[in-house]
């Protein structure tokens, strides 16, 4: 589904962000992306979302040319991916329902079905009870409930989630890589950049961990090897 060929970011301060990357993630794999700060993971989930182009190399999603996709076509893309931040990113003047319905209403969603879908996925994350709650009003790890469920609202085929779990407690996180695990497990792909050591650790998935803009190790069922 995603291939990096021979990619390198060499960002105006001279400054080398990945430096000759080479993976490829299949559909429906769960892939943990680790490494100390600064390492380039940042970079390597920027370059997904075409935020940010490479220097030099090949980037590939279901054998597409991301270099390829003009800026009108940008939206289109995305539409494929859906994101968790580490900070939510919730709209604080919508109640939880409206923050995910918008997420259809932005690609044109019918009415009906945005009313249909809303609910399901509400209720996937266990928040149906809270649907008229405004984000203030829920804990961190009730909004990040929501953050998920506005991502993968829209059925996207790659979850990229940024340290989705980085202000939540150890038994929060816990949770919220539950809900995680089982959208992998229906068929999206997870792509996840973090530091949290023993969640990458217990769940045991392929880890591909990043230093100084390389990859050093790509791992089936690897472990988080650093200390921060």
């Amino acid at each position: 589904m995603i291939e990096f060929k021979n990619v390198s970011k060499v960002y105006k301060s001279d400054v080398q962000a990945l430096s000759d990357v080479n993976v490829q993630i299949k559909q429906g794999e769960f892939v943990f992306l680790v490494g100390p700060s600064g390492a380039g993971k940042s970079t390597f989930i920027k370059m997904l979302l075409k935020e940010v182009e490479p220097s030099s190399g090949q980037i590939l999603m279901e054998s597409t040319d991301l270099s390829a996709i003009k800026r009108k076509q940008i939206p289109f893309y995305r539409r494929k991916i859906g994101m968790v931040f580490q900070d939510f990113r919730l709209i604080p003047t919508l109640n939880i329902y409206e923050n995910v319905a918008f997420a259809m209403r932005v690609v044109g969603a019918p009415p009906k079905e945005i009313r249909k879908r809303v609910p399901l996925v509400l209720a996937l994350v266990g928040l149906s009870d809270k649907y008229k709650m405004f984000p203030n009003q829920l804990s961190g790890g009730e909004q990040q409930r929501v953050s998920i469920a506005r991502a993968i609202v829209n059925n996207p085929q790659v979850l990229i989630a940024d340290e989705p779990t980085g202000n939540l407690d150890p038994e929060t996180a816990k949770d919220i890589m539950g809900i995680i695990d089982d959208i992998n497990k229906a068929g999206t792909t997870v792509v996840m950049a973090t530091h949290a050591k023993e969640i990458v650790n217990e769940m045991e998935k392929r880890v591909i961990a990043i230093e100084k803009g390389t990859i050093v190790r790509d791992e089936k069922r690897g472990r988080y090897i650093y200390e921060d």
